[in-house]
Order: C-alpha cells, then structure tokens, then sequence
C-alpha cells in the first residue's frame, strides 16, 4: 500500500471522527417545539411561560414545566413592541423574565459556522496531503540525475597514526596532503597536483580506512561516494551523477573525492558479456572526461579504491588521470603486531599476553581479519565472564577466523574418532619428519567448520617466495593422512577427500605454473581475463593432446611420489604415529610446545621430500 493511499485513509476516519464528536456536542439532544406568536402571547397571558431569551429574531422559551420552544418575533421590531401590538397583558408579561443574548460572540458564530469551517478544514487537509505526495514524486523526477555524494564531517577523525604498517603507502599519500596543505613550493618548482590515487589491494586491507585518513590529515572537503551509486538502469543518469558529483567537488576546490570500488563503472570497455555502448560504459566515459578533459584547471583530487585492478580500462589508468597507484598488500608479521596493538586499545588484556606470537599464527590475515579476532576475543571472555581477555582467547579467536567455531557438540562414535586421531597424527608427524616443512603449531580433532580435525602448521616468518622442495614437503604433509588410514587399518575413508583435492590442485600448479616438473620451465594453459561472477570463463589450450597426457603423468608422479614419502616416515616410526593419536584420543587436542615434548623421545630425523 503506498503512502497516498493510507494516508488517504487516515484522512477520512478523521474526518468521521469529528463528524460524530461535533454532532454529539453541538447538536441538540431533544428537539424543543415551535410556537407562534399568536399561541406565545396566549401562553404569555395565561402564565405558561417562565423565561423568554431573545437571540437576534429567534426566540428561545422556557416553559413553566421546565420545557422548552421556540419561537420567531418579526423582524426590525423588538420583542415589547410585538407584544404590545398583539395585546399582550402587562401584568402576565412582568412575570416573565425577558433576556436579549449578545449576537456577535463567538459562541454564536461557532454554532452556526463550526461545523462547516471543521469540515472544509479536513478537506483541506486531505488535497494537501495529496499534493505533498505528487510534489515529492516530481522532486524524485527533477533530483534523480544528481549524486549522492556525502562530505566528510570528521566527527570521527583518522589520522596515518591511526593506520599501522602500510608505509610506502602513507609516505605516497602524506606527499598529496602535503600538496594541499603547502600548494607553493611545489608549484615553484613547476610540480603539477596529481589528479587521482587508485588505492589497490586485497579486501579488508585498509583502503577505506587509508582514505579516511587522507581526509584526516589534509583538512580540506573531503567528499566520497560508491561507484556503484552512479549506475541506474536509466541511461544517462549515470554520466549526470558523475557531472553533479565532479561539479559539487569543484565548487569546493581544492577537495578531495573518492570514489569506493571503482571497478563498478570502471571496467574494461568491450569486455563485457552485454553490448559496448551501455549505462556503465557512459558513466565511465564521464569520469574520463571529467577527470583529465578539456577542462583541466581544476584542484580536484580523485581518490579510488579497488581490489580489482585488472580488471580496469586502460583509459582510467594512463597519466593524467590516475597519476598514481598505491598498493596495499596484505600485511607482514611486524605489521601483524602493530596492527593488533591498535585494536587491542581499550580492551584489557592479561599482563601475559604476547600478540607477537598471535601475529605469527596469523599470516594471509588482513587488518580487517585481524580486528575481528580481537572482537571475537573479547567476546569469548565477555561469555566465559572474564574481566580480560587472555592469550588463549585470542589464539582461539585466530582458528575460529581461519576455520570457523569448534563443534564440540558434534557426537561421534569412538571407531570415528581413533581413525581422525590417526590421520590428523599422520599429517603432524609427516610435518615432523620432512625438512623444508612448517612447524606444526597445533593438532586437533576436535570438529570445527566443515573438518572433523585438523592439524595447523604456519612458518616462523612471513614468506613471499616458496621453493619446489617446500611444495614437495607440503605434498608430503597433506598424503599423511592418507597414508597413516591405509597403513593402520588397511583402509581409507571420506576424510582424505580435502586433502587430495588440495594435494592434486598443487601438484598441477607445480607442473602448468610453476615450471617445476620434468617438462621443463614452460607455462601450459593461458587464462583468459574475461571474467563472470569472479570466476575465469574458459582458460585457453595452448599444447596439444600429447603434451596433456604428459601434464597428467607428472601430476601424478609428484602425488606418488609424496605418498611414497609419507608412507616411508609413518611405517619408520609407527610408535611415535601411535603415541600421538593416542595422545589426541585422550587429550583431542595438542599445542606446539606439547606436540615436539611427545616427539623428543623418538629422536626423529628429517629426511628431504
């Protein structure tokens, strides 16, 4: 139902509400008799009547029973002449109390005009309801090709102290705050403004919050807007926000504009599944425009953030428009630290808490999962009624992150939960016992997410490169489950599927990407960069039949080939497997330190994968 229509609706029970309380208060509740005159001066003589009210030419009679009428005197005389005129004795008419009401109060205009003036006032009321609605629709019309950009009223001001780690990018920025702040000197050297940033990254690595401190720091207008906004399905109204939103940056000069996940109207143009001349392709023709066209005295500068920059047309990213591209990666393990710090402010934490070792558990985490961890910290020890938040809340905040909350609750029969101790065991002791792989940190086989257990192993520092003999080892870790069912049961079961899917996914990046297989240092397959739904459409073929049948062989050598070496550590060290899936059995969980204790005594030693 639209608004019209209720309130419509509403109008008109108000209306019948006045109605029914104005004819129950205004109108009379007996209806009095008319006499007339004739029959008022035989009443008169004959002392009948008690009271006489002269109301202008009406006349309103109290009887001497108590019962009233009325009456009506001719007009321009008054009422002791018409009596005299009819004969009326003098005597009888002293006994009558004569009153002449006042005829110009209100009360007299209100019982006469009240009702009518009520009514005509909820019509009123009614039409103009009606003409609010219309007059809303047409400014919807008249304000539907203007943007819907916001400034920035820094009631929660960010500063770059505020933002851990992130240097480089910072040191990008504060030069374009510095520009704004202390235009003169570099002017006097000829330097020209830049006229846009693209802030580039993985998501949640900070490019809002790094932009909302270039809004801090700059104290200039600061106006954003998502690119998303300026698409309708109307054409033209796109390129009319971008003009509006442009005009309005300008007015406010020197500004600054951003523009959130650009890549919305910024895509590649002709790369689309639609046709070329579209809503989108429009709007981005504006912003080119209006970023660097005819019009070029403008101090305008255009911040724009997106995690996908290859997807972005060329045009957008030459010189002159987005003069320059600050990267955002994930963040290392000091910046971990820091970054942890800033969130943990205002939260009480043990005096034993060491968020440098949380910042190791945690590589591949962005600023924004790294928050969350410390939220889900504070909330596990706000539900256990903590006063602080200690070390083994956040650890256990960093794996409900990662894989999701334990399901304690999940019932399993103890058959089940011997052969996920000996498979979680065979992927730890694998781990153990093959050089070039990362130290286990933690082994459960307590259910959490969609895994009945698992086994984490996480480097001692952060790593950008990774060589064939750590893949291997990886390969090796992830057969270890695998093959500890195989060799202790003489069976395998469902709980290995993850880990050759993960392990077969590998082994064919070693062999298509890597150029780590015997076929030598090439590249089979070319992916495609049209992409839908963030997936790739198709990726291209570039070898033949025989050269497929090659690709297939070498991954499968490289999946025997870590079979064979997790196999070998398992049946070498049966006791140590043994001890520690009776250990898990018992305990269902195994910390770092715990785990390589129950090893110590078996005096394993490394072998290469």
């Amino acid at each position: 139902m639209s608004n019209l229509t209720k309130n419509i609706i509403w109008a008109i029970i108000t209306l019948i509400v006045i109605s029914l309380v104005l004819s129950y208060f205004v109108g009379p509740q007996t209806q009095p008799k008319t006499l007339s005159l004739s029959q008022l001066v035989s009443d008169v003589n004959a002392n009948q009547i008690k009271q006489i009210k002269v109301n202008g030419d009406e006349l309103d009679i109290t009887m001497t029973d108590g019962s009233a009428a009325v009456a009506q005197k001719e007009d321009g005389t008054n009422i002791t002449d018409t009596f005299k005129n009819l004969g009326v004795n003098d005597q009888a008419l002293q006994g009558v109390d004569l009153q002449v009401v006042n005829q110009s109060g209100w009360q007299y205009w209100m019982s006469l005009l009240g009702p009518d003036i009520l009514t005509l006032i909820a019509i009123m009321f009614i039409f103009w309801l009606m003409f609010r609605q219309a007059k809303s629709g047409v400014n919807q019309a008249f304000n539907f090709g203007r943007s819907n950009l916001k400034l920035s009223t820094f009631k929660d001001r960010v500063m770059f102290k505020d933002v851990a780690g992130l240097k480089e990018a910072k040191e990008e920025l504060i030069e374009v705050v510095d520009f704004l702040k202390n235009p003169k000197k570099f002017l006097d050297l000829g330097a020209r403004i830049p006229r846009g940033i693209l802030l580039m990254g993985p998501p949640g690595t900070g490019k809002t919050l790094v932009a909302r401190a270039v809004a801090g720091e700059s104290n200039v207008p600061f106006f954003y807007i998502s690119a998303s906004e300026f698409v309708e399905m109307f054409v033209g109204v796109g390129a009319s926000r971008t003009r509006d939103a442009f005009m309005q940056a300008k007015h406010a000069s020197p500004a600054i504009l951003f523009i959130d996940e650009i890549d919305a109207v910024g895509r590649q143009r002709g790369a689309g599944m639609g046709g070329g001349n579209d809503e989108r392709e429009q709007t981005l023709n504006q912003i080119l425009v209006e970023m660097d066209g005819f019009d070029r005295d403008t101090r305008v500068i255009v911040l724009a953030a997106t995690n996908r920059p290859d997807v972005l047309d060329p045009a957008l990213l030459r010189p002159g428009r987005f003069d320059r591209r600050v990267i955002l990666d994930l963040p290392d393990m000091n910046d971990r630290e820091a970054i942890l710090k800033i969130h943990a402010e205002g939260k009480t934490l043990d005096k034993d808490v060491d968020l440098r070792r949380v910042a190791m558990r945690t590589p591949g985490f962005s600023g924004a999962d790294l928050a969350n961890l410390m939220n889900e910290a504070a909330i596990a020890s706000a539900r256990h009624s903590k006063t602080s938040i200690g070390q083994a809340e956040l650890l256990e905040a960093a794996e409900k992150v990662i894989m999701g909350p334990e399901r304690k609750s999940r019932v399993i029969s103890p058959r089940e939960k011997e052969i996920t101790a000996f498979h979680e065991g065979g992927h730890a002791l694998v781990a153990a016992a093959v050089k070039d792989a990362d130290p286990v940190q933690k082994v459960s086989i307590i259910s959490r997410g969609f895994a009945g257990g698992y086994t984490m192993k996480l480097p001692n520092e952060d790593q950008h490169l990774k060589t064939r003999a750590q893949f291997l080892a990886d390969l090796a870790m992830m057969m270890g489950g695998y093959a500890s069912e195989k060799l202790t049961f003489g069976d395998v079961s469902t709980g290995a599927s993850s880990d050759l899917k993960e392990a077969s996914k590998l082994a064919r990046r070693l062999v298509t990407k890597y150029g780590m297989s015997d076929l030598g240092p090439q590249v089979f397959g070319d992916s495609q960069e049209l992409m839908f739904l963030g997936h790739e459409l198709s990726n291209e073929r570039n070898y033949s039949d025989k050269v497929a049948a090659d690709i297939d062989e070498q991954v499968h050598k490289f999946l025997m080939h870590a079979y064979e070496i997790a196999e070998r550590v398992l049946k070498t060290h049966k006791t140590a497997l043994k001890k520690i899936a009776d250990t898990l059995i018992e305990k269902e969980v195994l910390e770092q330190d715990d785990f390589y204790a129950l090893l110590k005594p078996f005096k394993i030693k490394a072998i290469a994968a």
